[in-house]
């Protein structure tokens, strides 16, 4: 076996050993980058560093505006750091792999504001001007503007709906199983994550599922695929019973339905105003870890640094007075759900029309297993599963089950099933012009 020059990164042979190789190709994917930058909005200022373990080297990227700079060595604060190796990261530059695919599968790593990390792949082209795999886009729908994570090029539109106190991250599993075979969208609610908070928003079903139906609307969506998670299950199930024509299929997770039982606080519950989480009160980091770690069965499948992202993520956006009134709004408005009369959830989803699947964990405890007999009851023949050994975030804990029968409904429901072949040439076509618009208003 022929020796290794350390110092000179040679071997015996004098070729340049395998780590010089991969820095070298480093450098040189780092020394395009500006070049291939898109552009953001003016007042967009992010730094970035970016570490490449396995070569020992760590670059910084400062985008400001239309303007990008890439140094070799950090020289100010980065607001987010990635981490990751010079395989994967040349992978990302080449476009053979998004961002998203890297970080479910435990390639890379997020310090810092996670949305501006996921942000920052969607700020270059890719080689050869081809746009990015996956972006952020700020939407605007007639008030509030939602922040969206889109990926992928099919022609089936699919948009993921978070829980409470969550945000897109809780989809990143999700929307890599799904793409590229299929356009994803997954959304931060008005009142979390990156999108706009209005104060005197209602925060209830109805009005999230009157935004995601303005979003489809600015997006030119006739019609998609709803997932959701828990809160974000119940608004799906609401835009289904209020606009069924625009829904093609429902993938529900442990969705918020509501309580039948334990009603008993709703007349107390009704005379706390949401507006008293304007005062400042502290929300400790430890505590977010230790809620975070109950909506799982088995925390250990989980990668250990998640807990820590999430706290810092939803500790950040707390210290907003906006953010905590949005939060306890909607935590009120799901106990508050009224169970029945004639506008009652039980009683409107006897009337449920486009193709559901409900997915529950055996071990949820915020959401029990045991509201599938009452969903039976109501709607006698609608797919269910319980998963075993599974709590309340089934795409993040048992992601390869949950996401493989997301996929199948979709594919049991898809246009492109019945379509003509000049159809389907067409809705690739309208998926592939949607990514370029993406790509476009990422460059204003």
């Amino acid at each position: 076996m022929a020796a290794r020059n350390p110092e000179g990164g040679r071997n015996a042979r004098g070729e340049p050993s395998l780590g010089t190789q991969r820095r070298l190709r480093a450098e040189q994917a780092f020394g395009t980058l500006a070049d291939r930058y898109l552009g953001a909005a003016p007042d967009f200022d992010a730094t970035y560093e970016i570490r490449l373990g396995d070569v020992g080297r760590t670059w910084q990227v400062r985008a400001q505006g239309d303007r990008c700079e890439v140094r070799p060595a950090p020289t100010r604060d980065a607001d987010v750091v990635i981490g990751t190796d010079s395989s994967t990261w040349l992978a990302l530059r080449e476009g053979r792999l998004s961002g998203i695919d890297a970080f479910a599968q435990r390639r890379l790593y997020v310090r810092g504001n996670l949305d501006l990390a996921l942000g920052f792949e969607g700020l270059f082209r890719l080689p050869g001007g081809r746009p990015p795999l996956l972006g952020i886009q700020e939407v605007e729908i007639g008030g509030p503007t939602v922040s969206s994570l889109i990926a992928g090029g099919g022609p089936e539109q699919v948009v993921c709906l978070h829980g409470l106190g969550s945000n897109k991250a809780s989809f990143f599993e999700t929307v890599s199983a799904l793409t590229p075979e299929h356009t994803v969208h997954a959304l931060d609610l008005p009142g979390f994550g990156s999108s706009s908070k209005p104060a005197r928003a209602p925060y209830d079903a109805a009005w999230f599922a009157d935004c995601v139906g303005r979003y489809l609307d600015s997006m030119a969506i006739d019609r998609a695929h709803v997932v959701g998670n828990s809160m974000g299950g119940r608004v799906a199930l609401e835009l289904a019973l209020d606009h069924p024509e625009r829904v093609a299929s429902l993938s529900l997770l442990a969705p918020a339905v509501a309580f039948r039982r334990k009603r008993e606080l709703a007349p107390l519950v009704r005379l706390l105003r949401p507006e008293l989480a304007a005062i400042p009160h502290p929300m400790r980091a430890a505590q977010v870890r230790e809620t975070f770690w109950s909506l799982f069965a088995r925390p250990e499948r989980l990668d250990p640094a998640a807990a820590d992202i999430v706290a810092d993520e939803f500790c950040q956006t707390y210290r907003s007075r906006s953010a905590r009134v949005a939060f306890f709004a909607a935590l009120r408005n799901i106990y508050l759900d009224a169970p029945h009369g004639e506008k009652g959830f039980w009683t409107r989803l006897a009337g449920l029309e486009p193709p559901a699947l409900f997915l529950w964990g055996d071990h949820d405890r915020l959401i029990p297993a045991g509201f599938s007999r009452h969903v039976a009851d109501t709607l006698p023949g609608v797919r269910q599963e319980i998963l075993a050994e599974c709590g309340h975030v089934p795409q993040v804990e048992l992601p390869e089950q949950t996401n493989a029968m997301i996929a199948e409904l979709i594919e049991e429901n898809g246009a492109r099933t019945a379509a003509a072949p000049a159809d389907r040439r067409r809705r690739a076509r309208r998926a592939r012009a949607l990514l370029g618009k993406v790509a476009a208003l990422s460059a204003r």
